[in-house]
């Protein structure tokens, strides 16, 4: 099956007019040197970390995928395309030399090239259908697009068709977007350490307007956090927490153990990362104990993320993202 790839044509969309005199595609990233020096990934990111110290680690972590994409991924014989901002279509060729690295070549800033065969006709963007055009939308420089290479053909061969608009596409690409950032989050949440997530779910209870004390490192006698309405702990309810972070399922004892633990009258709140036993969630049930798996707290912190202290939100970086109504 023929490979598909999307490339962003620079920060400003200003290097089309130059791909399509010299029949190339190319990319950035010039700080890295040449990608083909280096044996394996790993080492290209080695040498990221060096030269954009500075920056996130993960976008770091990003540029070396996309600048390894390019230069190791891509085969003669490849589609790849480009969006032309200004004519509102996607210009699309064939891969006809593998990767090489030329500051001489096009603009000096995008010295990562590939030699391409630009076809002459192009495909508007408004004729692609509305899940086509979100995909493509994407703010990365290089990536994959297979899906609609068909629709990207067909259109090429018969510019005049216009594609059928599914009915309810863009609820269905927002869904699509917050079910993909609430699993990124649920896998930032399972890489913290047990310390952590205990004081990340203390600081979710603050969020909520209680005062919490976090059991120190050692034996807790069953309980980790104790959450209070008032600053001494004598206005009900309160509630004490039993955190479990761990690929295993919390057991039936272990809710058992909770409820048992001084203070005797205070309601549970048992949070377990890796999950619950059909029995433990029957005992849970008879004792009235709320139990929390990690798709429900990730869905509490970002109900209450904004309302979380700052120390606790650096333990867990999250942007906020406006999509359509």
């Amino acid at each position: 099956m023929t490979k598909w790839w999307m490339v962003r044509a620079g920060d400003n969309n200003e290097l089309i007019p130059v791909w399509k005199q010299q029949g190339i595609v190319s990319i950035g990233w010039p700080q890295l040197g040449n990608p083909q020096k280096y044996a394996s990934k790993e080492l290209l990111s080695a040498k990221a970390n060096t030269v954009y110290e500075e920056e996130k680690p993960q976008s770091r972590s990003s540029w070396v995928n996309q600048v390894w994409r390019f230069s190791h991924e891509i085969q003669v014989g490849d589609r790849v395309l480009s969006y032309s901002k200004e004519k509102r279509e996607y210009i699309i060729g064939t891969v006809t030399q593998p990767h090489f690295y030329d500051e001489t070549i096009g603009n000096p800033n995008y010295p990562n090239t590939l030699k391409v065969n630009w076809e002459t006709s192009t495909v508007d963007r408004d004729l692609l259908p509305q899940a086509a055009k979100n995909s493509l939308g994407s703010v990365l420089t290089v990536f994959r697009v297979d899906q609609w290479g068909g629709e990207l053909e067909q259109l090429l061969k018969n510019p005049t068709t216009q594609a059928p608009q599914p009915v309810d596409t863009d609820d269905e690409v927002i869904e699509d977007l917050i079910s993909k950032a609430f699993v990124m989050i649920e896998d930032k949440v399972d890489k913290l350490d047990p310390w952590q997530m205990q004081d990340l779910v203390g600081a979710l209870l603050q969020a909520m307007k209680y005062n919490v004390r976090i059991s120190p490192k050692g034996p807790d006698g069953g309980i980790d956090i104790l959450a209070y309405k008032d600053a001494f702990g004598f206005e009900k309810p309160i509630i004490k927490v039993q955190v479990k972070h761990r690929k295993s399922s919390a057991s039936a004892p272990e809710v058992q153990q909770l409820l048992g633990a001084n203070p005797l009258e205070a309601h549970c709140l048992f949070v377990s990362t890796g999950g619950f036993t059909s029995h433990a969630e029957a005992v849970a049930k008879h004792n009235s104990v709320k139990l929390v798996d990690l798709e429900q707290l990730v869905q509490l912190i970002v109900q209450w993320y904004e309302d979380m202290p700052n120390d606790a939100r650096a333990l867990l970086p999250l942007q906020k993202m406006y999509v359509p109504e």
